[in-house]
């Protein structure tokens, strides 16, 4: 039961009914029930929904999420703001999206326009972040001098929105301009036919040629792939998680892991689908958990024993090829492969769509910085850019460049 007596906390879907949440949701995995309960299990964070009637079309709705405190780094818009050396609103507040998934989304009734979908919320977003405030929440309170905020507001921001959205609100009344966070990888895959008509839509031979090899090599060891569930394996995936993470020099509990790996299973069932990777009668040397919604295959995570493996491209096939195959056997149009390691998938196909942070208070600290975030979203193109020619060639700049 949510601490914050205010209608949008009534649960994670605002009290609404959770089928008719997730019909909104029909393409945005990272909206839908099952994902907002799982992030509802974290401590420091109380997850809603908002949801209103727009007259005589339908519904729109978004996910809300009250922050008082954030490990996860790529959500700590304060430090993010301060290290871009642009001003903040402080660190907590009222969140726009869930705060895992690295993915925030208007949802609205068919028929309704992207636009009008925004302007609904926007005049509702502000009302809530009122509420927030005179109800005193706590960790959420007005806004202090030291921000530049006036007092009796609630911090609002939206993070890991898609340029369209963003475009939408901003047409809708935000004066803030948003920031770049991280370039979001998607792999389009063909709508007829599987594996080989795929590698035919790769932009190059020499890719194709990559990716055959890789999957000539895998299939030379002798592994095995054993689909399940999440709940089947999850003190498995702790473990292989675990050594992932300790290998990138993250400290990695595996108790904590297996806990929250398991909530996901329970938050999630049988939609939390994992292939393991092991050679016959042993333990696993590799897992990958993914998800199917909309026409989208979405990769979630994954972790492998290093020392056990063969040296065959485990990775890649564990994590690409395979749930390419599987993407296709099942209809999918596109394998969500989210943020980091951008090259990897873009020599796998994948083009790099923006998602920017956007600060939705009336009163924001960087309503009139528009100059100073334009060159930071520059700055940050280009260096993705610089960083490898396919990158650069992946990145889609008519969705990056109006805000660059």
């Amino acid at each position: 039961m949510s601490d914050i007596p205010v209608p949008a906390f009534a649960g994670v879907t605002g009290g609404m009914d959770p089928a008719g949440w997730d019909a909104l949701a029909r393409d945005h995995f990272y909206s839908s029930v099952n994902w907002l309960r799982f992030c509802a299990g974290d401590r420091g964070i109380t997850t809603g929904g908002l949801h209103l009637e727009a007259p005589g079309a339908g519904t729109v709705a978004v996910p809300v999420t009250a922050v008082r405190s954030i490990g996860n780094p790529f959500y700590q818009w304060d430090r993010i703001l301060g290290e871009a050396g642009l001003p903040s609103p402080g660190p907590s507040g009222l969140l726009v999206g869930a705060h895992r998934g690295y993915q925030a989304s208007i949802l609205a009734s068919p028929g309704i326009t992207r636009e009008q979908a925004a302007k609904e919320l926007l005049g509702s977003l502000e009302d809530l972040a009122g509420e927030l405030a005179a109800v005193g929440a706590e960790g959420l309170g007005p806004a202090g001098a030291s921000n530049g905020r006036g007092a009796g507001t609630v911090p609002t921001v939206a993070m890991f929105l898609s340029t369209p959205d963003v475009v939408a609100l901003r047409a809708a009344g935000v004066q803030a301009m948003p920031v770049a966070l991280q370039p979001d990888a998607w792999i389009p895959l063909p709508e007829d036919g599987g594996w080989d008509e795929w590698l035919g839509s790769l932009p190059s031979k020499r890719r194709a040629g990559m990716i055959r090899r890789d999957r000539r090599n895998f299939l030379e060891v002798g592994y095995e792939i054993v689909h399940t569930t999440l709940g089947e394996c999850y003190l498995q995936a702790a473990h292989l998680l675990a050594c992932t993470e300790r290998r990138y020099g993250h400290d990695a509990d595996v108790e904590d892991l297996a806990e929250s790996i398991r909530i996901q299973s329970e938050a999630l069932g049988a939609d939390a689908r994992v292939l393991l990777l092991r050679r016959p009668g042993e333990d696993p040397v590799g897992y990958c958990l993914y998800y199917m919604w909309g026409d989208t295959l979405y990769l979630r995570a994954a972790g492998f024993d290093y020392d056990r493996l063969a040296g065959a491209a485990e990775y890649f096939n564990l994590v690409y090829y395979i749930p390419v195959i599987i993407a296709r056997e099942n209809g999918m149009r596109w394998l969500h492969a989210g943020i980091e390691a951008a090259e990897a998938k873009v020599l796998r196909g994948a083009e790099l769509r923006p998602l920017w942070m956007l600060d939705l208070s009336r009163d924001s600290v960087l309503a009139d910085r528009g100059d100073d975030v334009r060159a930071y979203n520059a700055g940050m193109v280009a260096r993705w850019g610089e960083s490898s020619p396919a990158v650069a060639k992946a990145l889609a700049r008519d969705l990056w460049d109006p805000f660059c």
